[in-house]
């Protein structure tokens, strides 16, 4: 075992002191410093140690991962991309991924730029569902990423149903990419278990929401609208997400990182947007920590849980990798 002793851990929730985290895959653990066994290797580093950071929206084949990483994040989900490409990175990267995108014959983002050439996958009916479902399987993909975009050709809901179907027998969640009237609610008719994005392109009904909240996670990418300067589709995604954490709903902290000019690293608007929508910086940080998955964060003048100066003081965040070597 490898631990590390920072001036406060901050783990399960809470800030512990005088403590020591165990660095070792698996076996991660916060106990008391006097509690490390002896002769066990220690490393002291000043500060705060916390979970690794993730950033669980980005598109690897749009940006530089090592720039992310330097940045703070040490895990990411890649929600959409050419499998190989993508698997290629998760080799040398921490992360989990969608592999393609699945997608209604013709539909989005067959018809943009960015998509390149074989990130996507054409579901032809719910009989074809199993079969795209194994082949997100067979690249290594932990997750299944669909997209229901109103302005183009959409997957009818049986071809949805049989897609969830598939992917749950699989034992894989479904992310769904919902924009448009009625993408919503058809993703959760499906069953899907994530929305990409928070809702933005019109207010939801409360009862969707309430409904929502009671068994799906929404990933915030709040400030793909405006990016600093709110909105309409801001104000929108906003009120949707306040009243989807009125109900109990879970959130992720995550970027659409790709998606324009966006920080590669921690965004601090995209944290004071998860304030904006009553998020207090504890819950904030339980969005976007993977205690299992990722390296630990360092935060070098220590973790400020001040409303008002948070987010800025996270954009100082390191990964704690054994490269890191802090004065003491």
């Amino acid at each position: 075992m490898t631990w590390v002793v920072a001036d406060t851990i901050w783990w399960d929730g809470r800030v512990h002191r005088e403590s020591a985290l165990c660095l070792t895959p698996g076996a991660r653990k916060v106990v008391p410093v006097a509690e490390v066994p002896a002769g066990e290797p220690r490393r002291r580093v000043p500060g705060a140690v916390l979970p690794g950071l993730c950033d669980a929206h980005v598109h690897s084949a749009l940006i530089d991962l090592p720039t992310l990483r330097a940045g703070g994040i040490a895990y990411v989900w890649d929600l959409g991309g050419v499998p190989a490409a993508v698997a290629a990175w998760a080799g040398r990267f921490p992360m989990r991924y969608a592999g393609p995108f699945l997608i209604a014959p013709g539909g989005y983002p067959s018809d943009r730029s960015w998509a390149p050439a074989g990130s996507c996958r054409e579901v032809l009916s719910a009989g074809d569902a199993a079969a795209a479902v194994a082949e997100v399987v067979a690249v290594g993909a932990t997750l299944v990423k669909v997209t229901a975009h109103a302005g183009g050709p959409l997957l009818p809901p049986a071809t949805l149903e049989a897609l969830v179907s598939a992917a749950h027998t699989a034992g894989l969640p479904v992310v769904v990419h919902a924009e448009g009237p009625g993408t919503v609610v058809a993703a959760y008719r499906a069953g899907a278990d994530l929305l990409a994005h928070t809702p933005w392109t019109s207010a939801l009904d409360a009862g969707l929401v309430r409904d929502a909240a009671a068994r799906m996670t929404w990933i915030s990418t709040l400030d793909i609208h405006g990016r600093d300067t709110p909105t309409p589709a801001w104000e929108t995604a906003l009120g949707n997400l306040r009243l989807f954490l009125e109900h109990g709903g879970k959130v992720r902290y995550g970027t659409d990182l790709g998606n324009g000019p966006l920080p590669p690293g921690i965004n601090v608007r995209e944290l004071r947007a998860l304030q904006s929508a009553g998020l207090d910086p504890a819950s904030v940080l339980a969005t976007m920590t993977e205690a299992d998955h990722a390296e630990p964060t360092w935060l070098p003048a220590g973790l400020d849980l001040d409303p008002e100066t948070f987010a800025g003081s996270l954009a100082t965040a390191r990964v704690l990798t054994p490269e890191v070597r802090p004065r003491v």
